[in-house]
């Protein structure tokens, strides 16, 4: 039976990836900060299963990440764990940064000190991308963040080869684009469009309130994404990976899909556009290419967009039905 140590397990990631490696057999450690109120919403269903345990760590806390590694002595570490909204790390680049990169670091020096032999999984993302000089971006595309948080993500990735290079540690970095489901947060907007559509069908909400519904993405299902993830740790040697589907579409787009699962289909009176809500420099279009990914990994996205945003509706839907 193989060990894997999940940081930000309570996060959406982590829970879908609990789940996945419960299911190949392995003991899952779940690393959550300690805080004055649980935030086990996506991982309640885990509570009981004899495999799953929770244990108390920190990335902004190098000893508390030396401990978690020593209780759990685990085959596998995947870094989940972040500052995750792009548009607070404007607000709290200093934050943003001491997790996102140098939290990054602590939990690879921990790794170095405790088993440096333990696989290193590094969640990073296609904000690195930013201002895409290639498109669609693969693992050979320049890097031109736009954010603290995208600034942040980088240094993680470098920092991960770095020590892969230099101590010969087998840890990768995922290049993940833009993926949801049921579990997303209800801060992103994504969330916030399938909550907010469920809601003014149920006669709760009249209006959304959003901001650039021009900007593009590359969209996938996170279980889909979670599979990629762990496909990296189970390779001969590691290496860096572009997740994503190769589709592109604009915030409108995933308007047009999510009030089409209420039959809605004019939409524009029921969205607002709310200036606050706009980055001080903004990613127009984010699009990878996977296709790494699927020639070493065997990897490839399962569930289509509008597959996906039709399941967050309905969710929403049964979630506020049940409130």
């Amino acid at each position: 039976m193989k060990t894997a140590l999940i940081t930000g397990v309570n996060g959406m990631d982590g829970s879908h990836l609990a789940d996945l490696l419960l299911t190949k057999g392995y003991k899952v450690w779940g690393m959550e900060r300690r805080t004055s109120q649980r935030n086990r919403v996506n991982t309640a269903h885990l509570a009981n299963d004899d495999n799953f345990n929770f244990i108390d760590g920190d990335l902004t806390d190098q000893n508390s990440l030396l401990r978690a590694l020593q209780k759990s002595d685990p085959d596998e570490v995947y870094n989940l764990a972040a500052q995750s909204f792009v548009g607070v790390s404007w607000d709290i680049p200093e934050s943003t940064g001491d997790v996102n990169a140098l939290g990054c670091l602590r939990i690879l020096e921990a790794i170095r000190e405790y088993n440096p032999k333990i696989k290193f999984y590094q969640a990073c993302t296609s904000e690195m991308y930013g201002k895409m000089v290639e498109n669609p971006a693969n693992e050979n595309t320049h890097f031109y963040p736009r954010s603290p948080y995208g600034v942040a993500k980088l240094y993680a990735y470098w920092i991960t080869k770095n020590y892969r290079e230099s101590y010969n540690m087998f840890a990768c970095s995922g290049i993940l684009f833009n993926h949801e489901s049921e579990r997303r947060g209800i801060e992103f907007v994504t969330r916030k469009i399938t909550d907010g559509v469920a809601r003014i069908h149920l006669g709760l909400a009249d209006t959304i309130s959003l901001g650039n519904l021009d900007s593009k993405r590359d969209w996938g299902y996170a279980p889909d994404y979670v599979e990629g993830m762990w496909r990296m740790l189970q390779q001969d040697h590691p290496d860096d990976f572009v997740l994503a589907t190769g589709d592109a579409y604009s915030i409108r787009d995933f308007l047009d899909m999510a009030f089409d699962a209420i039959g809605i289909e004019s939409w524009e009176s029921y969205v607002t556009i709310d200036p606050r809500y706009f980055r001080p420099a903004e990613v127009d279009v984010l699009r990878g290419d996977y296709s790494k990914a699927k020639d070493i990994l065997g990897w490839q996205p399962k569930v289509k967009l509008k597959e996906m945003v039709t399941k967050m509706v309905l969710n929403d839907l049964r979630m506020l039905r049940k409130e």
